[in-house]
């Protein structure tokens, strides 16, 4: 449900800064912290999430119906 996909997207949002971390240590690329800094128009934020939270949910909706239509081809 909804709660599921919050949490998978702050998971995913987690791993994917960790990750580059990782990957842009020793490179003098700042594309960590730059990902960690506060923005200073929130209202710009919220809406980059929103646009972001609800093109994640619309691509699990669509991975979840095309699974459910292969079982239903496959019965």
């Amino acid at each position: 449900g909804a709660k599921f996909v919050h949490v998978f997207y702050h998971f995913a949002r987690y791993v994917m800064i960790e990750d580059m971390k990782k990957l842009s240590v020793g490179t003098g690329i700042p594309f960590a912290e730059a990902v960690m800094w506060k923005p200073r128009d929130m209202y710009i934020a919220k809406a980059r999430h929103r646009v972001a939270y609800s093109k994640l949910l619309q691509n699990l909706q669509r991975e979840d119906f095309i699974l459910q239509e292969y079982r239903k081809k496959a019965k």
